[in-house]
């Protein structure tokens, strides 16, 4: 398992580039969030603050305290908070508390193992109806020589785990992503059943 916390305090973070994901803002374009966001694996907050420009509430999620803590010193742009928490152990005041779920390539962050779990988590954290949006990192490629994360994923396997509990609304190849990644990510828009 990876230890988030220890690259954080080592400044060892090359998923963050520094600004939201293009693939988002693109897709804010097309989608209207609003009501309570629930942003996991929000690293410094780029995606949240970029939520909550737009929707009445954002909670970024982190394993990593230190994380949690760099993004709450940055400026806020809306109500927007953060916290350190696990999203498998998620407290009881997040269940179905949700009109929204983003993530941003923290599906493929978790062991392939785990998957699963992180299907159910992001249902019980939405309420019956709530959307689902997703970038999901379909080929990472070869940028490093250890097995993931990045843990690459397909969508015959996003299908086969989100399927049961999740309606599919709509997905594209985003137009907009970070450099490298262009036909890399796919976007999906889901509604819990």
């Amino acid at each position: 398992m990876t230890d988030w916390e220890a690259h954080y305090q080592a400044n060892n973070t090359p998923w963050d580039k520094g600004e939201a994901s293009p693939a988002l803002l693109e897709a804010l374009e097309r989608v209207r969030i609003s009501g309570r966001v629930l942003v996991p694996g929000c690293g410094l907050g780029h995606d949240v603050r970029a939520l909550a420009a737009r929707a009445e509430e954002v909670v970024g999620v982190d394993l990593s305290p230190s994380a949690v803590a760099a993004a709450s010193a940055l400026p806020a742009v809306g109500k927007e908070r953060y916290e350190a928490a696990d999203l498998f152990a998620l407290p009881e005041s997040f269940r179905e508390a949700f009109d929204w779920v983003f993530e941003h390539t923290c599906f493929c962050a978790i062991p392939p193992e785990r998957r699963p779990d992180y299907v159910g988590a992001v249902a019980e954290a939405l309420r019956p109806g709530g959307r689902f949006l997703g970038v999901f990192y379909l080929d990472p490629g070869q940028e490093h020589s250890w097995d993931g994360p990045p843990f690459e994923t397909t969508l015959t396997e996003l299908d086969r785990q989100f399927g049961p509990r999740f309606e599919l609304q709509q997905e594209w190849l985003p137009r907009r992503t970070y450099p490298g990644r262009a036909g890399r990510e796919w976007m999906r828009l889901w509604r819990r059943r």
